[in-house]
C-alpha cells in the first residue's frame, strides 16, 4: 500500500466520527492548557485534518469549546441531580452528592479540569460556580423541609444548602489534584463534618457564644 493509500485509510471517518475525534481531542488540549492557549491549527494538526475541517464541524474552536463544556455541565448536573432527586435522610444526600462529585471527577478528569479552569467555585459567575448554584438551589428545597421537621426556621435553608455545597465543591477541586485518600474516605469525612455539625445545630446562633 502506497504513501497515499495510507493516509486515505486512516483519515476516513464518517461525519459523526470525525466530530467525535475532534471533542475528544479539544477536551484534552483544552483541560491541559486553558482555551486561550490551544489554536484551531493544534487541534486540527493532533486530528491529523485541515483547519477548515474544524471550521466545517463547530465554525471554530469557542464553538468547540462550548459544545465540550455543553457535555460536561450536563453529565455533572445529571449525577449531582440524581444523587439528591430521591428523597432521604439529609445525612444521606450529602452522601450522594459526594459520591456523585467525586465519581464525575474520577470518571472525568479532563471535563473537570475544564470546568474549573477559569471559573472556580467561590467567584459569583463562571461555569462551574453556576452549576454548583443551582445544585444548591435543589438542596435549598430538600434542607427547608428538614428544618421545618426539626423546628428550626426554613429561612436559613439557602444559606445552609450554599454552605454545604461549596465545601463539597472546594473538597473536590481539592481532591482532583491529589487523588488521596480514596474517594470513599473523602465522602466520608465530608458527610462526618457536615452531620456532625448539623446535628447539632444551636436555633440561634450568635458569635462569641
Amino acid at each position: 500500500m502506497n504513501v497515499e493509500s495510507k493516509k486515505t485509510s486512516r483519515t476516513r471517518m464518517t461525519g459523526r466520527q470525525r466530530r467525535e475525534q475532534l471533542l475528544q481531542i479539544g477536551r484534552g488540549l483544552f483541560a491541559e492548557k486553558g482555551f486561550e492557549s490551544v489554536s484551531v491549527e493544534e487541534i486540527a494538526t493532533r486530528a491529523d485534518v485541515s483547519k477548515p475541517v474544524v471550521y466545517e464541524h463547530f465554525g471554530g474552536k469557542e464553538g468547540l469549546y462550548a459544545v465540550i463544556v455543553d457535555r460536561e455541565v450536563e453529565s455533572l448536573l445529571g449525577a449531582l441531580t440524581g444523587a439528591l432527586s430521591t428523597r432521604g435522610h439529609p445525612k444521606e444526600l450529602v452522601e450522594r452528592a459526594a459520591m456523585a462529585l467525586l465519581g464525575y471527577i474520577e470518571d472525568s478528569p479532563d471535563g473537570f479540569k475544564m470546568l474549573v479552569r477559569d471559573s472556580p467555585v467561590a467567584q459569583a459567575s463562571g461555569t462551574f460556580s453556576s452549576l454548583i448554584g443551582d445544585v444548591a438551589t435543589q438542596v435549598e428545597g430538600l434542607l427547608a423541609a428538614q428544618f421545618k421537621k426539626r423546628g428550626l426556621d426554613p429561612a436559613v435553608a439557602p444559606i445552609y444548602s450554599r454552605m454545604l455545597v461549596g465545601m463539597v465543591a472546594l473538597t473536590g477541586q481539592h481532591w482532583a489534584d491529589v487523588r488521596e485518600p480514596s474517594k470513599e474516605a473523602v465522602a466520608a469525612h465530608l458527610v462526618n463534618l457536615a452531620w456532625n455539625g448539623l446535628g447539632h445545630i444551636d436555633r440561634e446562633p450568635r458569635l462569641g457564644d
